[in-house]
């Protein structure tokens, strides 16, 4: 999809990893670091979804020849995407203990790069070619998408990974869990229109490519007719009051602004606002990284329920049960590991995945294994505000809906339910257009 966007992803995928963070670190009770507040209307809840389980649930240790499963995450100073392959791999290995994949343990091959194309390169022909895994699951990686999506395409790999770069989202092999931070400003800008903003302004990181992102931004201003204004500043940020100040000037009376940065950094922007009393004279907004307890904690009181948060998916905090199931699955297999986002991707990546390997009837091989994947449809979770998908299509945003949530006294709880991502963006539209002609649109009530 979209050849000149993938042209660009070389120059912005550095950008792109200042907006995919950790968000919603926390404890490891039913509290825990997502922030309180309801699920809203999330699949799974009020019965919808069985109580989750681990594989076959049986209680027995797998036995007999591993399947290879590989992943490959950016390991980096600064960026550290390994929370999420370690999560998949916590959440197999509780299917080891229980029964495996039909009997079959899941052996997890999690390989590292640092943002550079050869050593991505590298690393998928050794999970292909040389570990032969049978499936990619858990795969976040900074240029990965990017690099070799062609060379999964070519050697038959269908991929439940999340991701940053274009690829991740508008390839035929690629179906994440998570929507990317284009589409998560998005969401972000819609809140504010909704709060009825005369100006809406982007601040976000100076780096290449920020424009990749500034798109949907701007598709859902021009559609509502609202001016706007962008700004990117250099990481990190020396002198917070200023550029606080510098957009709430530009966004003026009853004008909005939306963050894109890493929560360090927007929570410098956000208590340069507040030194300054800024915090009311305009409405917030922040992209996905914002979501984190972290920066709730930290702004106190300040910003109760006056700064909008765009959350690819749910709360940490609800009772519900895969949401549940990943709770007890850190607090037994990955105890190291927050809850929050990053670790949400990489439990629902491989329960995902491990539900489609044991509806596999035979042998399973590279070729079962990734048809399974590619035929995967309406899997229902609480983690999403819709079911997952897979299938044949030219591009997988399959998390097009999300939630907004806000601090309250400390911590992140909901603040508007499941809505849209706008279809003014042009990726949205074909996405969403291309579920109506597969009947599988499902419109938020």
């Amino acid at each position: 999809m979209r050849n000149q966007l993938g042209r660009l992803v070389v120059l912005f995928v550095l950008a792109l990893s200042m907006s995919l963070v950790v968000a919603a670190c926390g404890d490891d009770d039913d509290d825990g670091g997502g922030g309180g507040g309801g699920g809203g209307d999330f699949a799974g809840e009020e019965g919808k979804t069985a109580a989750s389980k681990c594989g076959l649930g049986n209680g027995k240790k797998a036995s007999g020849e591993p399947i290879k499963i590989g992943a490959i995450n950016t390991k980096q100073p600064g960026t550290d995407f390994t929370e999420i392959g370690r999560t998949a791999e916590a959440y197999f290995n509780c299917v080891n203990d229980n029964g495996g994949i039909n009997g079959r343990p899941v052996q997890f091959v999690l390989e590292t790069e640092a943002t550079d194309p050869a050593q991505a390169a590298a690393a998928a022909k050794k999970l292909v070619e040389t570990e032969k895994v049978l499936g990619i699951v858990g795969s976040t990686s900074i240029i990965e998408c990017a690099i070799n999506h062609g060379y999964y395409e070519q050697n038959g790999y269908m991929v439940i990974g999340s991701g940053i770069a274009p690829e991740c989202y508008g390839t035929p092999n690629y179906a994440a869990v998570n929507m990317g931070p284009r589409h998560s400003v998005t969401g972000a800008t819609q809140y504010l229109v909704r709060e009825g903003v005369d100006k809406l302004v982007l601040i976000q990181s100076k780096v290449p490519g920020t424009e990749y992102i500034e798109g949907g931004f701007l598709a859902v201003a021009k559609e509502e007719g609202i001016e706007t204004e962008s700004f990117a500043e250099a990481p990190p940020i020396q002198d917070a009051n200023s550029v606080a100040l510098k957009v709430v000037q530009a966004a003026g009376d009853n004008g909005g602004v939306v963050i894109n940065f890493t929560p360090p950094e927007a929570l410098k922007i956000l208590q340069g606002a507040a030194n300054q009393g800024l915090q009311d004279k305009v409405k917030w907004g922040c992209s996905t990284p914002c979501n984190t307890d972290f920066l709730a904690d930290a702004l106190g009181t300040t910003f109760d329920d006056k700064l909008g948060v765009n959350a690819e998916l749910s709360l940490v905090s609800i009772d519900a049960p895969d949401t549940n199931l990943y709770k007890q699955v850190l607090k037994d297999y990955a105890p190291d590991i927050p809850l929050g986002s990053f670790s949400q991707f990489g439990f629902l990546e491989a329960r995902i995945a491990t539900e489609a390997m044991m509806g596999i009837e035979g042998d399973l091989t590279k070729e079962s294994v990734n048809d399974a994947f590619a035929s995967i449809e309406g899997f229902e979770t609480d983690m999403l505000c819709k079911p997952y998908y897979f299938g044949e299509a030219p591009l997988h945003i399959p998390n097009n809906t999300d939630i907004t949530v806000t601090p309250k006294e400390g911590v992140m709880v909901e603040k508007e339910s499941c809505f849209e991502i706008s279809d003014a963006d042009a990726p949205i539209k074909r996405v969403r257009d291309l579920e109506k002609e597969n009947g599988i649109y499902e419109p938020v009530e």
